[in-house]
């Protein structure tokens, strides 16, 4: 064993009991999460695999500083800056699973980087979300979350026009072209996919409940049980999506996690609940009486308050921003109401004693490490300051005092100036993520595409 070995590395144990039990599995994806949400890695061969749990596994620094097509991004400081360095990956407690829709069947690994001294990688976006959890535990509070899914099932074939189209039923093999929201009889005819990815799901242990049929032609929802473990919960998430477009290709299927694949069409959400547990497991946000926890109203402040710096965090593409328009049940301003869907911040109804909040600006394509730092980051200054939150809206037209960024470019230029973001995320995982997200607009505002040509080349 190496003597810098982090504390919260799995066992070795962990990895001999798995390759007993799964003598089947001749192969293992390892797996990180980039500041993108991108899983990276490599295949390594089953005789790898104690290794990587004895000693880890050297991994360039540079794999934390790509864009989300795998180009280089000097300016996070983690390519020529320092030689294109080795970290160290270490393996996740719990994270060993089969990928039961490969075949030959492989395995999953998902790791962490560490400095190779054994600190944690600062630009490793979940090192960021065990930030804020440790900073809750140093006031006796645990977090407990669940993220929902939202996303597209589409054809592999584009349509007459070459825009995407939604999948065929696999039983009718009709075009849906309507949005039959809540409708059963969409997912009657997508019975086989569904069967094979609850029971897929079984085989991981992800917690996965309800789906429904959203709003536009091959949009669904897949909702996930809550976590005590903030870091499972986001483990949860990325682990469903992989799950979800794995299982999709092999049925003739493409999923999509862009927030806006479809003009005209209802964008892609990815809704963070969430409460705090003292340490004998009881809901702090429960109502007190016939009255909202202040507790909870705290937290809703400090949400509302940092939400201008955040959205960067909730919508980092380009695409990101087409998800925001007016009577879309993407929130366009940072208000808060109970049992209202117009709004960022919800206070669903049901159960006082399960009472929580539902965080509902970021969207699919954002990555759930870092959207769940800055939402409890929010909350734990609204906690610290005991801060109120403003009037509660009733409408989708309601206003907020804070303003919120009206696109993509002034998003960056708000977390480029905020505190707020360098001490949710840490500094060094502030500074690679917005180099990142500076590089890909710089990208995108230098590209002349060929609709604007087309829009322009003749008219003026």
């Amino acid at each position: 064993m190496t003597e810098n070995r982090p504390n919260e590395a799995a066992s070795i144990e962990e990895a001999e009991a798995f390759l007993a039990k799964h003598p089947d599995i001749s192969a293992f994806d390892l797996v990180l999460i980039d500041p993108n949400g991108i899983a990276r890695g490599k295949i390594i061969r089953r005789h790898e695999l104690l290794g990587l749990f004895k000693s880890g596994r050297h991994l360039p620094g540079s794999i934390l500083g790509l864009d989300v097509t795998g180009e280089d991004v000097d300016e996070t400081g983690l390519v020529w800056d320092d030689g294109d360095a080795d970290r160290i990956a270490w393996p996740i407690a719990g994270s060993l699973v089969e990928l039961p829709w490969t075949s030959p069947k492989r395995g999953e690994v998902r790791v962490s980087l560490y400095e190779l001294d054994g600190t944690r990688m600062a630009a490793d976006p979940r090192h960021a979300l065990s930030r804020q959890i440790d900073a809750f535990a140093q006031i006796g509070m645990t977090p407990v979350m669940a993220f929902e899914l939202e996303f597209y099932l589409l054809d592999a074939s584009r349509d007459a026009t070459g825009r995407p189209q939604a999948a065929r039923m696999p039983i009718t093999g009709d075009l849906n072209s309507t949005n039959q929201v809540y409708s059963l009889d969409p997912l009657d005819n997508m019975q086989s996919f569904i069967a094979e990815l609850y029971a897929h799901a079984e085989v991981q242990g992800l917690p996965v409940e309800t789906m429904i049929s959203e709003y536009a032609p091959g949009q669904y929802e897949l909702t996930l049980r809550h976590r005590t473990s903030g870091l499972r919960a986001a483990d949860d998430l990325i682990m469903l999506k992989r799950l979800v477009r794995g299982l999709a290709i092999r049925h003739g299927m493409r999923a999509n996690f862009m927030a806006k694949p479809m003009s005209g069409r209802s964008g892609s959400g990815m809704h963070l609940h969430t409460s705090l547990a003292n340490d004998a497991g009881e809901n702090l946000m429960a109502d007190t009486g016939e009255a909202l926890a202040p507790l909870l109203l705290n937290a809703v402040a400090g949400l509302q308050k940092n939400m201008a710096d955040s959205m960067l965090l909730f919508a980092p593409n380009i695409n990101s921003w087409r998800r925001f328009s007016k009577n879309s049940y993407a929130p366009t301003a940072a208000t808060w109401g109970r049992n209202n869907r117009s709004v960022a911040i919800r206070v669903p109804a049901g159960n006082p004693a399960n009472r929580h909040i539902e965080h509902r600006t970021a969207g699919v394509d954002a990555n759930p490490y870092l959207v769940a730092a800055g939402v409890l980051g929010g909350m734990y200054e609204g906690i610290r300051d005991k801060l109120l939150p403003d009037a509660e809206a009733t409408s989708y037209d309601a206003e907020s005092d804070y303003v919120l960024p009206k696109d993509w470019a002034a998003a960056i230029d708000r977390a480029a100036a905020s505190n707020f973001v360098k001490d949710a995320l840490g500094e060094k995982m502030a500074h690679v993520f917005l180099a990142l997200r500076q590089s890909e607009y710089d990208r995108f505002m230098a590209e002349v595409t060929a609709e604007e040509f087309d829009y322009f080349a003749n008219t003026i």
